[in-house]
């Protein structure tokens, strides 16, 4: 760590424009750790845009900094260019450059250096520095121990406090998995001494639904089924209920976990058609205990992730997934 935070004082040092780019589609973590990184990287006085491939949920469009965002298919032109004219991008939660879409297509690996943040598994081999730690539960923490490492922690402010405690709070559900350990609760602790509000985040976040939120919701779980004989339940989407309820982007965010809330449950799985691509399904996956997600994901489904928390997708008809998963679950052997 200490030889990668040397390498970063210096690009810092020598170069002029950054650029931060996230996901497609981001996420709490996505958007808290870039924002944190800029606003951080605003009090040493650097320039830095935040770059996004399309437009986050609705539920984040109070996050401190979030009016700054650049989102690229809405303003394409503007961050070709910016992302074109920088010398240092930094890619946040995620380590395989095709998960920022076409962004990838303007990085000039021969012109400009990278630097990876991101605590997913298997990162490729395309960044200068790569802070790459599968083992800590969320990229704001990684944005942390980053600041820390580089003594700067009196430039964390309430707004940099803020986005992190965002980032962590939501790719851990809420600090109920497993990567969650004493020194993310130490860091908890160090971001409410500057000033966060633990209940207000959570609310924003959580509390403040719109009702084709809560419309979805209540179609996902009347397809609850539960598969008892392997600790195992699935919900389901189809394109149709999605349009009867108006669904807007984030509105699905958080269902899968409601599979897991049933007693003797250990695995869940939500399976939502694509609006956009016929015969798409994506699927998010979570467990609890030491079943692992992210290799029954990757194993059946072209997906990964963490232990825990894991996606993937299925080219078909949803009830062929579904039939697929079942089968899977039944076959599958972790222990």
């Amino acid at each position: 760590m200490e030889k990668k935070i040397k390498k970063l004082k210096k690009l810092l040092l020598e170069c002029k424009r950054i650029s931060i780019l996230t996901h497609l589609n981001p996420d709490g973590d996505a958007i808290g750790s870039s924002l944190a990184l800029n606003h951080y990287f605003k009090n040493l006085n650097l320039i830095s845009n935040v770059i996004t491939p399309n437009r986050h949920p609705s539920f984040l469009d109070w996050v401190p900094g979030i009016n700054d965002i650049i989102i690229c298919d809405e303003d394409t032109e503007k961050s070709y260019k910016i992302i074109a004219d920088s010398d240092l991008i930094f890619t946040m939660d995620f380590n395989s450059l095709d998960r920022c879409g076409e962004l990838s297509n303007i990085i000039n690996k021969d012109n400009q250096k990278i630097v990876m943040i991101d605590h997913h598994q298997l990162p490729e081999d395309y960044a200068d520095i790569n802070f790459s730690f599968p083992n800590i539960s969320s990229t704001c923490e990684i944005v942390y121990f980053i600041i820390e490492a580089s003594n700067n922690l009196k430039f964390i402010n309430k707004n940099i406090a803020t986005c992190i405690y965002l980032g962590m709070m939501t790719d851990t559900g809420s600090f109920q998995y497993n990567g969650v350990n004493s020194k993310t609760h130490k860091i908890i602790a160090e971001l409410i001494n500057k000033g966060i509000i633990q209940s207000e985040i959570y609310n924003k976040v959580y509390n403040e639904n719109s009702t084709s939120k809560l419309m979805v919701l209540g179609k996902a779980l009347n397809s609850l089924n539960v598969l008892n004989e392997y600790k195992t339940t699935y919900m389901y989407l189809n394109r149709s209920e999605l349009k009867e309820n108006n669904y807007e982007k984030g509105d699905t965010e958080g269902i899968v976990n409601y599979g897991l809330s049933l007693k003797n449950i250990e695995f869940t799985a939500m399976f939502i058609e694509d609006l956009d691509k016929e015969n798409l399904i994506k699927i998010s996956f979570r467990s609890k205990n030491n079943f692992p997600c992210n290799k029954f994901a990757k194993d059946n489904f072209n997906g990964g992730g963490h232990i825990n928390a894991a996606g993937g997708k299925f080219e078909g008809k949803i009830d062929d997934a579904i039939a697929f998963f079942i089968k899977k679950i039944k076959e599958f052997k972790f222990h």
